[in-house]
């Protein structure tokens, strides 16, 4: 149990709280108040002067499939033999032990989305998990939130060097529609069979993953960075009446009527670093901005490892810089991030019964000058300066 006191509070969801205190208890927080009183069995931190904080969230990482200083041995994001993957699982590729995780917690992230990258059209399920812990289903907070699926460049790329399909924008969306349409079809005989093994479709693991993206149960999370593959992704996504997020979305601000007309919602990255290849001529930090101040719901993310984890408050920080509202850019990486990744009932917020992520900064976090003091993980301190 521990009880936090005096701090200045942002809630993310009910204003800025003075002088406040937390009081957590099982993993959760329990209450929020004025001098609050503390028993024996609390561990008390002293946050007069402190800028108390939810746990940041990054809503789309790699986080531990591409293990730190390894190479090709913790490589294990990409499945570069078949450009359709759906059965894949991001929670049997993580690895809770890469340093990176420790980074994450000393930057105030507590929890992130990670799954395959973008290689194949479609590349497996993304897991949300918290970043503190050494043992992957225990980190879970849910599992196959996402299914990943990528337009443009890679997969282009990746599979016209093996001289097979995809080798063009063609193809990939042609690609993505016949197998989405194969697993309706394997979905309505299942439907239709009711349960009658005679009736059954023989099974099919790809088929069966794709199940829950046409209940809208899990979104398809589509890496998408130019503004023709961003409006190839949501035409399919009308087409078979599916939950969609745009990942990148690099020329979004070049097509942000169509985004918001769309109700789409953004996750916004990594726009730090070189413009590496031809769909990111037009990377600029300016996107967020734009999107948001236009009415499109944006997080922030730093596709870790392409940033680091940690350095996701810098990249929230150079987004204010070049336009986004200051509370806009906090909310990109704590409530925003939650409510895309629909887990704002659990996490993005300091909120009595939600999940206690919480850190204790010395002076604004979006100054990248300001340390962590602590980083507070499902009620238990996980990293101390």
């Amino acid at each position: 149990m521990i009880l936090l006191k005096n701090g200045t509070v942002y809630t993310m969801e009910n204003g800025i709280l003075e002088n406040c205190d937390i009081q957590v208890k099982d993993g959760k927080i329990e209450k929020i108040g004025s001098d609050l009183p503390s028993v024996e069995a609390y561990e008390v931190i002293d946050c007069e002067g402190k800028l108390v904080f939810p746990g940041f969230i990054d809503a789309h990482t790699h986080l531990g499939m591409w293990e730190d200083s390894i190479g090709f041995e913790g490589a294990d994001g990409n499945e570069m033999t078949d450009p359709i993957t759906p059965h894949l699982r991001a929670i049997d590729a993580i690895n809770p032990m890469d340093r990176n995780f420790d980074e994450a917690l000393e930057g105030g992230v507590t929890s992130c989305a990670s799954g395959p990258g973008s290689a194949n059209i479609i590349g497996g399920t993304f897991a949300a998990i918290k970043t503190a812990g050494n043992v992957i289903d225990k980190m879970i907070i849910k599992n196959d939130i996402a299914m990943k699926c990528a337009f443009g460049e890679n997969p282009k790329r990746i599979y016209n060097s093996k001289n097979k399909a995809p080798m063009t924008r063609m193809s990939i969306a042609g690609e993505f529609r016949a197998t989405l349409y194969k697993a309706k079809e394997y979905m309505n005989k299942k439907d239709r069979a009711n349960g009658d093994v005679e009736k059954m479709p023989a099974f099919d693991m790809k088929l069966e993953a794709l199940i829950p993206v046409l209940r809208r149960e899990i979104p398809l999370k589509a890496h998408a960075h130019r503004a023709d593959d961003i409006m190839t992704a949501m035409r399919i996504a009308k087409e078979f009446d599916t939950k969609l997020t745009l990942e990148h979305c690099t020329e979004g601000h070049l097509i942000w009527e169509e985004i918001l007309e769309n109700n789409m919602v953004a996750v916004v990255g990594p726009s730090f670093g070189e413009r590496s290849k031809f769909e990111l001529k037009n990377l600029t930090f300016e996107t967020p901005g734009i999107l948001a101040k236009n009415g499109v719901k944006i997080a922030i993310m730093t596709d870790h490892p392409v940033i680091p984890l940690h350095h996701l408050n810098l990249m929230a920080s150079l987004a204010v810089k070049s336009g986004l509202d200051y509370t806009e850019a906090l909310k990109a990486i704590t409530i925003n991030a939650a409510e895309i990744l629909e887990l704002d009932d659990r996490i993005g917020s300091i909120k009595e019964g939600k999940d206690a992520d919480i850190v204790v900064w010395d002076n604004d976090p979006l100054d990248v000058q300001s340390k962590v003091l602590y980083t507070i993980v499902d009620g238990k301190v996980a990293y101390k300066a």
